[in-house]
């Protein structure tokens, strides 16, 4: 599972409204509060107001905000992506999206639901789970997810913000049944930037 129910429709809309003299810094401290507010009212939320101490984050840094340009794959056939809980959810390739970071090239596959392509509030969200050499160690070991909107693709590129990346339901509990981010989806560098481990007790 990952936060469509809020993270999207709650999110990305705050972070174009807000004030336009803003530094890039208070606009994502104002997301980063926002997104762990949400968590209280979102009623399939694992956490309660206690554990919402627990959870922990990379120092903002625009370092890992960079342009992606992106290809598109219209021919590509839907897939099952496997699932935390050994549950398979149909997804289809939207494009790949190529970025620079660190001074090596990298990519990324964006994916879209099959079912949310149906509904309506969901049909132009697009899907990037990610693993990096980060994970078990700062981040959590099933990697992160990062959100879009097929109205972020300009022309031919996107902004990729790793401040973004937060973690699946699975994180901090367990029968969510959290999509598991395929192989060519493993970024072979460190990505310290965006949500970190879960730091209560037993995680």
């Amino acid at each position: 599972m990952h936060k469509f129910t809020f993270f999207l429709g709650f999110l990305f809309t705050v972070s174009t409204s807000v004030v336009s003299g803003q530094s890039y810094l208070e606009k994502m401290e104002v997301n980063r509060k926002l997104y762990i507010n949400a968590f209280l009212t979102d009623a399939h939320s694992p956490l309660t107001k206690k554990d919402i101490k627990h959870l922990d984050f990379y120092p903002i840094d625009s370092n890992y905000k960079v342009i992606g340009m992106v290809q598109l794959t219209p021919d590509a056939e839907p897939f099952d992506m496997p699932t935390s809980l050994g549950i398979m959810k149909r997804y289809v390739q939207y494009g790949v999206v190529s970025f620079q970071l660190h001074d090596s090239v990298f990519k990324l596959n964006m994916y879209q639901s099959m079912k949310l392509r149906e509904q309506e509030a969901y049909k132009d969200h697009l899907f990037v789970p990610f693993n990096d050499n980060t994970n078990y160690t700062d981040t959590y070991g099933g990697g992160r997810y990062l959100d879009f909107k097929m109205p972020d693709i300009t022309g031919n590129s996107i902004i990729i913000d790793f401040n973004m990346a937060y973690n699946p339901y699975c994180a901090y509990s367990g029968g969510y049944a959290c999509p598991v981010p395929p192989a060519e989806n493993k970024l072979q560098t460190n990505i310290r930037a965006g949500e970190k481990k879960f730091k209560s007790k037993g995680h």
